[in-house]
Protein backbone atom coordinates (compact mmCIF):
# COMPACT_ATOMS: atom_id res chain seq x y z
CA UNK A 1 0.00 0.00 0.00
CA UNK A 2 1.65 3.23 -1.19
CA UNK A 3 1.91 5.94 1.45
CA UNK A 4 1.32 9.48 0.24
CA UNK A 5 3.55 12.33 1.51
CA UNK A 6 2.07 15.26 3.44
CA UNK A 7 2.58 18.81 2.18
CA UNK A 8 3.52 21.66 4.52
CA UNK A 9 0.26 23.32 3.49
CA UNK A 10 -1.67 20.29 4.79
CA UNK A 11 0.35 20.39 8.01
CA UNK A 12 -0.65 24.02 8.60
CA UNK A 13 -4.32 23.07 8.37
CA UNK A 14 -4.05 20.85 11.46
CA UNK A 15 -5.72 22.99 14.12
CA UNK A 16 -4.32 20.91 16.99
CA UNK A 17 -0.75 21.88 16.02
CA UNK A 18 -1.56 25.64 16.17
CA UNK A 19 0.79 26.54 13.33
CA UNK A 20 1.14 29.95 11.69
CA UNK A 21 3.54 30.75 8.82
CA UNK A 22 6.18 33.41 9.46
CA UNK A 23 7.50 33.85 5.93
CA UNK A 24 4.39 33.78 3.76
CA UNK A 25 3.91 31.03 1.21
CA UNK A 26 7.57 30.01 1.15
CA UNK A 27 7.95 26.22 1.12
CA UNK A 28 4.21 25.55 1.45
CA UNK A 29 4.33 22.89 -1.28
CA UNK A 30 7.32 21.02 0.14
CA UNK A 31 6.54 17.51 1.32
CA UNK A 32 7.03 15.51 4.50
CA UNK A 33 7.97 11.92 3.72
CA UNK A 34 8.55 10.36 7.15
CA UNK A 35 7.40 10.62 10.76
CA UNK A 36 10.77 11.49 12.31
CA UNK A 37 11.57 14.91 13.80
CA UNK A 38 14.86 16.62 14.62
CA UNK A 39 16.25 19.24 17.00
CA UNK A 40 19.10 20.82 14.98
CA UNK A 41 21.20 22.06 17.90
CA UNK A 42 24.52 20.67 16.68
CA UNK A 43 23.85 21.81 13.11
CA UNK A 44 23.32 25.38 14.34
CA UNK A 45 26.74 25.13 15.98
CA UNK A 46 28.26 24.07 12.66
CA UNK A 47 28.52 20.29 12.98
CA UNK A 48 26.40 18.67 10.25
CA UNK A 49 28.11 15.28 10.04
CA UNK A 50 25.12 13.44 11.54
CA UNK A 51 22.44 15.94 10.55
CA UNK A 52 19.09 14.47 9.39
CA UNK A 53 17.82 16.98 6.80
CA UNK A 54 14.75 15.02 5.64
CA UNK A 55 12.94 15.57 8.97
CA UNK A 56 10.86 18.42 10.39
CA UNK A 57 13.31 20.68 12.26
CA UNK A 58 12.08 21.93 15.64
CA UNK A 59 13.54 25.00 17.33
CA UNK A 60 12.62 25.16 21.00
CA UNK A 61 13.52 27.77 23.58
CA UNK A 62 17.11 26.50 23.89
CA UNK A 63 17.83 26.81 20.16
CA UNK A 64 16.16 30.22 19.90
CA UNK A 65 18.03 31.63 22.88
CA UNK A 66 21.29 30.38 21.41
CA UNK A 67 20.54 32.14 18.12
CA UNK A 68 19.67 35.38 19.91
CA UNK A 69 22.99 35.24 21.77
CA UNK A 70 24.86 35.48 18.46
CA UNK A 71 25.71 38.50 16.34
CA UNK A 72 23.59 39.08 13.24
CA UNK A 73 26.29 37.63 10.96
CA UNK A 74 26.72 34.54 13.15
CA UNK A 75 22.93 34.04 13.29
CA UNK A 76 22.73 34.06 9.52
CA UNK A 77 25.60 31.56 9.31
CA UNK A 78 23.93 29.28 11.87
CA UNK A 79 20.67 29.43 9.93
CA UNK A 80 22.50 28.61 6.68
CA UNK A 81 24.10 25.59 8.36
CA UNK A 82 20.59 24.09 8.59
CA UNK A 83 18.80 25.60 5.61
CA UNK A 84 21.51 24.85 3.06
CA UNK A 85 20.10 21.33 3.31
CA UNK A 86 16.68 20.76 1.76
CA UNK A 87 14.75 20.47 5.04
CA UNK A 88 10.93 20.11 4.86
CA UNK A 89 10.26 23.01 7.24
CA UNK A 90 11.29 24.66 10.50
CA UNK A 91 8.90 24.85 13.45
CA UNK A 92 9.50 27.39 16.23
CA UNK A 93 7.59 26.47 19.40
CA UNK A 94 6.09 28.48 22.32
CA UNK A 95 5.04 31.37 20.07
CA UNK A 96 8.63 32.60 19.97
CA UNK A 97 9.51 35.17 17.33
CA UNK A 98 11.91 33.74 14.72
CA UNK A 99 15.04 35.86 14.19
CA UNK A 100 15.02 37.94 11.01
CA UNK A 101 18.18 36.20 9.79
CA UNK A 102 16.42 32.82 10.04
CA UNK A 103 13.44 34.13 8.05
CA UNK A 104 15.69 35.61 5.35
CA UNK A 105 17.65 32.40 4.95
CA UNK A 106 14.48 30.29 4.94
CA UNK A 107 12.83 32.43 2.27
CA UNK A 108 16.02 32.27 0.18
CA UNK A 109 15.91 28.45 0.33
CA UNK A 110 12.11 28.32 -0.15
CA UNK A 111 11.55 26.72 3.25
CA UNK A 112 8.61 27.45 5.52
CA UNK A 113 9.17 28.74 9.04
CA UNK A 114 6.11 27.92 11.14
CA UNK A 115 5.40 29.14 14.67
CA UNK A 116 3.39 26.95 17.05
CA UNK A 117 1.64 28.07 20.21
CA UNK A 118 2.43 24.70 21.80
CA UNK A 119 5.42 24.04 24.01
CA UNK A 120 8.21 21.95 22.52
CA UNK A 121 7.11 18.82 24.37
CA UNK A 122 3.45 19.35 23.44
CA UNK A 123 4.26 19.93 19.79
CA UNK A 124 6.62 16.96 19.62
CA UNK A 125 3.97 14.66 21.08
CA UNK A 126 1.23 16.00 18.79
CA UNK A 127 3.24 15.89 15.57
CA UNK A 128 4.49 12.35 16.19
CA UNK A 129 0.96 11.21 17.07
CA UNK A 130 -0.22 12.63 13.72
CA UNK A 131 2.66 11.52 11.48
CA UNK A 132 3.49 8.08 12.85
CA UNK A 133 0.22 6.34 11.89
CA UNK A 134 0.29 8.02 8.48
CA UNK A 135 3.78 6.78 7.57
CA UNK A 136 3.71 3.44 9.38
CA UNK A 137 4.07 0.15 7.49
CA UNK A 138 0.54 -1.09 6.87
CA UNK A 139 -1.51 -3.93 5.50
CA UNK A 140 -5.19 -4.29 4.65
CA UNK A 141 -6.77 -7.34 6.30
CA UNK A 142 -10.13 -8.82 5.33
CA UNK A 143 -11.88 -9.11 8.68
CA UNK A 144 -13.52 -7.27 11.57
CA UNK A 145 -11.83 -5.50 14.48
CA UNK A 146 -13.72 -5.17 17.76
CA UNK A 147 -12.75 -3.79 21.17
CA UNK A 148 -13.88 -6.49 23.63
CA UNK A 149 -13.33 -5.55 27.28
CA UNK A 150 -10.40 -3.37 26.18
CA UNK A 151 -8.75 -6.09 24.06
CA UNK A 152 -8.54 -5.61 20.30
CA UNK A 153 -9.83 -8.82 18.64
CA UNK A 154 -9.23 -9.15 14.90
CA UNK A 155 -11.71 -11.65 13.43
CA UNK A 156 -10.57 -13.30 10.19
CA UNK A 157 -11.80 -16.16 8.02
CA UNK A 158 -13.16 -16.91 4.58
CA UNK A 159 -15.80 -14.69 3.00
CA UNK A 160 -19.26 -15.51 4.35
CA UNK A 161 -18.06 -17.30 7.48
CA UNK A 162 -19.77 -14.76 9.77
CA UNK A 163 -17.14 -12.18 10.75
CA UNK A 164 -19.51 -9.21 10.47
CA UNK A 165 -22.32 -11.10 12.22
CA UNK A 166 -19.96 -11.97 15.09
CA UNK A 167 -18.84 -8.34 15.36
CA UNK A 168 -22.46 -7.13 15.35
CA UNK A 169 -23.38 -9.64 18.04
CA UNK A 170 -20.55 -8.27 20.22
CA UNK A 171 -21.65 -4.67 19.61
CA UNK A 172 -25.18 -5.61 20.71
CA UNK A 173 -23.61 -6.83 23.97
CA UNK A 174 -21.94 -3.50 24.65
CA UNK A 175 -18.56 -3.92 22.96
CA UNK A 176 -17.15 -1.46 20.42
CA UNK A 177 -16.68 -1.76 16.66
CA UNK A 178 -13.44 -0.42 15.20
CA UNK A 179 -13.67 -1.56 11.57
CA UNK A 180 -15.52 -4.11 9.47
CA UNK A 181 -14.74 -5.91 6.21
CA UNK A 182 -11.45 -4.08 5.43
CA UNK A 183 -9.23 -3.42 8.45
CA UNK A 184 -6.11 -1.32 7.93
CA UNK A 185 -3.41 -2.57 10.30
CA UNK A 186 -0.29 -0.45 10.73
CA UNK A 187 2.87 -1.06 12.73
CA UNK A 188 3.89 1.58 15.23
CA UNK A 189 7.13 1.86 17.17
CA UNK A 190 8.11 -0.99 19.51
CA UNK A 191 6.12 -3.47 17.45
CA UNK A 192 2.66 -2.19 18.40
CA UNK A 193 -0.02 -2.95 15.80
CA UNK A 194 -2.93 -0.52 15.49
CA UNK A 195 -6.04 -1.12 13.43
CA UNK A 196 -8.69 1.12 11.91
CA UNK A 197 -10.91 1.47 8.86
CA UNK A 198 -11.32 3.84 5.94
CA UNK A 199 -13.14 7.10 6.55
CA UNK A 200 -16.07 6.33 4.24
CA UNK A 201 -17.06 2.85 5.48
CA UNK A 202 -15.33 2.48 8.84
CA UNK A 203 -18.42 2.17 11.05
CA UNK A 204 -20.86 0.75 8.53
CA UNK A 205 -21.42 -3.01 8.40
CA UNK A 206 -22.83 -5.18 5.64
CA UNK A 207 -24.92 -7.98 7.12
CA UNK A 208 -26.11 -10.75 4.82
CA UNK A 209 -29.87 -10.74 4.45
CA UNK A 210 -30.18 -7.28 6.03
CA UNK A 211 -27.94 -4.92 4.09
CA UNK A 212 -25.72 -2.05 5.26
CA UNK A 213 -26.26 -0.76 8.80
CA UNK A 214 -24.95 2.41 10.45
CA UNK A 215 -23.55 1.25 13.80
CA UNK A 216 -23.31 4.64 15.62
CA UNK A 217 -26.80 5.60 14.43
CA UNK A 218 -28.26 2.36 15.81
CA UNK A 219 -26.19 1.85 18.97
CA UNK A 220 -24.79 5.30 19.79
CA UNK A 221 -21.36 6.86 19.56
CA UNK A 222 -20.04 4.74 22.43
CA UNK A 223 -20.46 1.63 20.26
CA UNK A 224 -17.50 2.60 18.03
CA UNK A 225 -13.81 3.44 18.18
CA UNK A 226 -11.66 5.15 15.57
CA UNK A 227 -8.70 2.83 16.11
CA UNK A 228 -7.56 0.15 18.53
CA UNK A 229 -4.48 -1.89 19.20
CA UNK A 230 -4.64 -5.33 17.57
CA UNK A 231 -3.86 -7.84 20.33
CA UNK A 232 -5.44 -11.19 19.37
CA UNK A 233 -6.25 -12.74 15.98
CA UNK A 234 -9.39 -14.94 15.97
CA UNK A 235 -9.93 -17.13 12.91
CA UNK A 236 -13.49 -18.31 12.30
CA UNK A 237 -13.90 -21.76 10.72
CA UNK A 238 -16.72 -24.23 10.07
CA UNK A 239 -16.97 -26.89 12.75
CA UNK A 240 -15.40 -30.16 11.62
CA UNK A 241 -16.13 -33.21 13.78
CA UNK A 242 -13.00 -34.94 12.50
CA UNK A 243 -10.72 -32.13 13.68
CA UNK A 244 -9.32 -31.89 17.20
CA UNK A 245 -9.65 -28.33 18.52
CA UNK A 246 -7.71 -26.69 21.34
CA UNK A 247 -10.47 -25.65 23.76
CA UNK A 248 -8.72 -24.86 27.06
CA UNK A 249 -5.85 -22.65 25.86
CA UNK A 250 -3.01 -24.83 27.16
CA UNK A 251 -1.25 -24.92 23.79
CA UNK A 252 -0.75 -21.30 22.82
CA UNK A 253 -0.73 -20.56 19.11
CA UNK A 254 0.63 -17.45 17.42
CA UNK A 255 0.49 -15.84 14.00
CA UNK A 256 2.61 -13.10 12.44
CA UNK A 257 1.26 -9.85 11.05
CA UNK A 258 3.61 -7.15 9.74
CA UNK A 259 6.46 -8.96 11.44
CA UNK A 260 4.78 -8.91 14.86
CA UNK A 261 3.84 -12.14 16.64
CA UNK A 262 0.28 -12.18 17.99
CA UNK A 263 -1.81 -14.72 19.96
CA UNK A 264 -3.94 -16.75 17.56
CA UNK A 265 -7.21 -18.50 18.37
Amino acid sequence: MKIQPISIRELQERKDLRLLPSNGEAGADKQITNSAINRPGMALLGYTGRFAPNRIQILGETECRYLLSLSSEARLLAAENVLSFDVPCIVVTKNQTPPDELLRAASHHNTAVLVSGLTTDEFTHSIVEYLEPHFAHRESVHGSLVDVYGIGLLFTGRSGIGKSETALDLVERGHRLVADDAVTVYRMRRGVLMGGGNEQMQHYMEIRGIGIIDVPALFGIRAIRIRKRVEVVVRLEEWDRSTEYERVGIDEQTTTLLGVELPYV
